[in-house]
């Protein structure tokens, strides 16, 4: 009748343990799901940043953020309207 008892509760403390496993596995499954999606953003962004890295590069970027800062080629001619 123990060793009845035992295995019962062997059983029941297996089950358990089974349940707290299946929960675990879940939640670890999830968190998977969620590190998927943010890595392909973080792989989406870091392609968009490479991109941009040759863009900086070229000189038509240069040539607009010298029009930002104001300045111009030796022959190059600005009009400005009149008020």
């Amino acid at each position: 009748m123990a060793v009845i008892a035992i295995a019962a509760i062997l059983i029941f403390m297996l089950g358990i343990h089974i349940k707290n496993m299946e929960q675990e596995d879940k939640e670890l499954s999830a968190k998977v799901s969620g590190l998927q999606a943010s890595y392909e953003q973080e792989s989406s962004r870091t392609a968009e940043l490479e991109e941009q890295k040759i863009y900086v590069q070229t000189k038509q970027y240069i040539e607009e953020m010298a029009k930002k800062l104001g300045l111009v080629y030796p022959d190059e001619i600005i009009f400005k309207p009149a008020n």
